[in-house]
C-alpha cells in the first residue's frame, strides 16, 4: 500500500516532467521582408499638439501619416490633406494652414506641399505650391511663387517670410494691386 502513493506520484511528476519539454509550441509567425522604405509606423485621423512649457504652440490635423527611419533619424510624411492652427503666446487662435501633403522633419520643422493655404485671423489669406514652416524661429516661408490677398490688396511674388501670425510678412519679387480710395469726392 505504500508503494502506490509513490507510483502515483512518479506518473504526476514524470507526466509534468514531459509536458514541459524543449519542444517549442509557440506558433511559428511569418516575416516579410517589406524593404527598407516602408514606414515604421501609421497613424489616421490624428490630432498632435505641439507645445513648450506648457503653451500651446500649433495643433495639427491629419488624415493619414506614416513615420519613416532614414538616417537613423525619423521622419514623419502627411497625405490626404491636413491642417494646423497656430496660437500665439497667450494661446489665442491666430493663423490656419491647410495643404494636401507635407513632411514634418525630426526638429518638428515641418515643410507643406500642394494647395497651400495660410489664412490669418485678418482675413489676409497666402496661397502657394510650397511653404515652409520654422519650429524653433517660429516662422512661415516659402522660395515658391505666393500670392497674398488682403480685403483692399491682392501681392504676388517669388518667396515668402512672415512670422507664424501673419502681422510681419515679406514677400520677394513682389508685383501687386491695391484698391486706393479718391480723397477728393
Amino acid at each position: 500500500m505504500k508503494k502506490t502513493p509513490f507510483a502515483l506520484l512518479l506518473l504526476v511528476f514524470s507526466t509534468t516532467f514531459f509536458a514541459c519539454s524543449s519542444k517549442d509550441s509557440r506558433p511559428k509567425i511569418q516575416t516579410t521582408y517589406i524593404g527598407d522604405n516602408a514606414p515604421v509606423q501609421e497613424t489616421w485621423n490624428a490630432e498632435v499638439t505641439f507645445s513648450d512649457s506648457g503653451r500651446v504652440k500649433a495643433i495639427l490635423h491629419i488624415k493619414h501619416s506614416a513615420q519613416y527611419r532614414r538616417r537613423n533619424l525619423d521622419e514623419r510624411e502627411i497625405d490626404g490633406g491636413f491642417r494646423v492652427d497656430f496660437y500665439n503666446r497667450q494661446g489665442e487662435f491666430t493663423t490656419v494652414l491647410t495643404a494636401e501633403r507635407a513632411k514634418i522633419h525630426p526638429s518638428n520643422d515641418m515643410e507643406a506641399f500642394e494647395n497651400v493655404v495660410i489664412t490669418s485671423n485678418d482675413s489676409t489669406i497666402v496661397r502657394t505650391d510650397y511653404m515652409k514652416w520654422s519650429h524653433n524661429e517660429q516662422k512661415i516661408s516659402s522660395n515658391k511663387f505666393v500670392t497674398i490677398t488682403k480685403p483692399n490688396e491682392v501681392l504676388r511674388g517669388y518667396g515668402f517670410e512672415s512670422d507664424q501670425n501673419m502681422k510681419h510678412y515679406r514677400i520677394f519679387r513682389a508685383s501687386g494691386e491695391t484698391t486706393i480710395e479718391d480723397d477728393t469726392k
